[in-house]
């Protein structure tokens, strides 16, 4: 029963997020942002994470983001950690996190 609720609460601000247009973005990149920054502090203990953060999110298509955004609700799984982990190895996003880091903007790899 329990599962039923979760799966559909889920749903239901899955489809929120969309229909609220903006809002809902910004809603669900905030919520993702919690659980890359848990993700990213998890793996890598000591590391500012909010740099790395922004340029997963900022490189995560849209459905991506309400996955990630999903595990807000009903839990980080090894399925999130993944998605978040191929997000982060994009040549895009590691583009994104050193200029971040280094402070070097239009670095090209």
């Amino acid at each position: 029963m329990r599962i039923l609720w979760t799966v559909g609460i889920v749903a239901t601000l899955s489809g929120c997020m969309q229909d609220l247009g903006p809002a809902g973005d910004t809603l669900a990149r905030d919520a993702a942002k919690g659980v890359v920054n848990g993700v990213v502090q998890t793996r890598f203990p000591g590391v500012n994470a909010a740099p790395y953060t922004d340029c997963i999110i900022d490189n995560a298509t849209g459905s991506e983001i309400l996955q990630i955004a999903e595990a807000a609700i009903v839990g980080t799984t090894q399925a999130t950690t993944e998605l978040v982990t191929q997000i982060a190895a994009r040549p895009e996003t590691v583009r994104c996190a050193l200029n971040k880091s280094l402070g070097v903007p239009g670095l090209t790899l």
